[in-house]
Formats: C-alpha cells, sequence, structure tokens
C-alpha cells in the first residue's frame, strides 16, 4: 500500500488528476454543502447521471461548468473518457442526480479503474437516502444492511427476502412507487405480518412522507392509494428473543402427512404456519 497519506483538507481545491465524489442533495436543494458548491465550481469538468438534473443545482447556485452524462447506458464509454481526462491533468467531480456516487449507480465502475490507474478519489460528503431513513425509523442504527434495488429474478430476490426475514440487522431497501405494494406485499410473506417498518417517500421534499407500522397494516395503508415519488424502505430486524427455534424434521414430517391427507402445499403450510408461529413461506420452504 502506497504509504503517503491523502490530506485533501490542507490543499487548496481542485488538485489536477483527482477524481472528485461530490454528494448532491436527494430532494431539498439547500442540503448542499459550501464545499461541494466550490468543487461543482472549479473542477475542470462535471460527470453527471442526468444534466438536467445537475442543472439545477448548477443553476441556483451559478455554478458555469462543463457538465458530460454519465449513466449506467452510456458508462462503457465514458469510463476510458473520464480517466483520459484525468490522464491530462484535469480534474473531475462525478455526482449523481440524488445523494453521493457509487450507491446503485456505474460511479462504483469509474472509483475502482480510477484507483487501478493510481488516480486519487475524494468523496466531498452529502446527503443520503438510506442514511437519512434509517436515522429517521428509530431502529437499531449501530449495525444495518443496504440492499438497494432487489433483484428481478425470482431465486435472487427469494434469497434475499428470506435473508431479510432471519436477519437480526436493520435492512434499507429502495423501491420504485410503481412496485411498492408487491414488495411490502412479498415482505409480509416471509417477514410476518407484525414486522414493523417504515416507507419512506420524498425524503427531504415538500410532501415528504415517513410512514410507520406493521406490515399487515401497511399493506392496507397502501391498498387504495396512488403511490408518487421516490421510496426508501427501512425493515426492522428480527427480536432474536422471540426466534422460535424449530425442529424442521417434525414440521417436514407433518407437512408431508397434511398434504398425503388431501390438502394443498399451500393450506398445509397455512395451517402449519398458525399452529406453529411462523411464517408460510418458512413451512413452504420446508417442502422445497
Amino acid at each position: 500500500m502506497n504509504a503517503n497519506s491523502l490530506s485533501s483538507h490542507i490543499r487548496e481545491e481542485p488538485q489536477s488528476g483527482v477524481l472528485y465524489l461530490v454528494g448532491t442533495p436527494i430532494g431539498n436543494l439547500n442540503d448542499i454543502s459550501f464545499r461541494a458548491i466550490k468543487l461543482l465550481t472549479d473542477v475542470s469538468l462535471i460527470a453527471c447521471e442526468d444534466t438536467r438534473q445537475t442543472k439545477k443545482i448548477t443553476t441556483k447556485y451559478k455554478i458555469r461548468n462543463k457538465l458530460i452524462s454519465f449513466n449506467k447506458h452510456n458508462s462503457r464509454k465514458r469510463i476510458p473518457q473520464i480517466i483520459n481526462y484525468l490522464k491530462e491533468g484535469k480534474s473531475v467531480a462525478l455526482v449523481t442526480d440524488a445523494g453521493l456516487p457509487s450507491i446503485c449507480d456505474p460511479g462504483e465502475d469509474l472509483v475502482k479503474i480510477a484507483k487501478s490507474n493510481k488516480f486519487e478519489t475524494i468523496c466531498i460528503p452529502g446527503p443520503s437516502a438510506p442514511l437519512t431513513a434509517l436515522i429517521s425509523s428509530g431502529f437499531p442504527a449501530s449495525k444495518f444492511i443496504f440492499e438497494g434495488f432487489l433483484p428481478n429474478k425470482k431465486r435472487e430476490r427469494e434469497k434475499i427476502l428470506y435473508d431479510i426475514s432471519k436477519n437480526e440487522k436493520t435492512t434499507i431497501v429502495f423501491e420504485a412507487p410503481h412496485r411498492l405494494k408487491k414488495l411490502l406485499n412479498e415482505l409480509r410473506e416471509y417477514c410476518g405480518a407484525d414486522r414493523e417498518v417504515i416507507v419512506c417517500r420524498e425524503l427531504t421534499k415538500k410532501f415528504e412522507e415517513q410512514i410507520y407500522d406493521s406490515l399487515d397494516n401497511l399493506k392496507d395503508f397502501f391498498k387504495d392509494r396512488e403511490i408518487l415519488g421516490e421510496i426508501t424502505i427501512v425493515i426492522k430486524g428480527i427480536d432474536k428473543n422471540n426466534i422460535v427455534e424449530i425442529n424442521e424434521s417434525d414440521i417436514k414430517k407433518e407437512l408431508k402427512e397434511l398434504i398425503n391427507a388431501g390438502l394443498s402445499l399451500s393450506a398445509a403450510s397455512k395451517y402449519l404456519a398458525k399452529k406453529k408461529n411462523l411464517t408460510k413461506k418458512t413451512i413452504y420452504n420446508l417442502y422445497l
């Protein structure tokens, strides 16, 4: 490892050949630091997820600088270009539409390649939707898991949902508004109706909303509502004091007997889930 330490706070910024990862507001444009404004003003250029979104910031703070798009659709082409800018001695600021770069966007790949080419990467801290939601939730925050958007592939998605249902740590996920009801139903199936969750919508914006309740009540709350805006969900971990020790072999045997008696797998799982105080999905998975 290179023994030279980074001391960006005592140097003039920006430095040539440095990639700056700049935190930007997640909704309220006032949530930006003086340091971030100065960096965005003085760097050679700004690489942004969507130039239209970044222009809202540059217009408000009268920042006149070159903007180039950098997102999942053009990252393979843009990364070599940005590395070349750094090789030329230019300073580059990387921003996302909201929050910190490299979280659920291709900034992660750019940072990795920049570091492999021996370029400095310096983060200018700023707002973060996952942390804002976590801190607002009141759930244990000393240890947590951030899953981002859950995968669409059935097997991968089910594995993560199962892991969430068994984890003692608080879990944070993103979801699109049109898929929220589906995800809440899935979480209810895996985690049980009583698991506590907070759904955060439009964080820091004018119509910010935080709905805290059990998964059972949240299902009813959102049933007939039109859901708009960006969604961050915080799921309380399982209470280790309430973890029920289960004898899998006994449950499998009982499940098999019920099915042989004529019940469907779904009906047998539902019956045993109520009897054993477990989720239906837990029983169902034991049969697979």
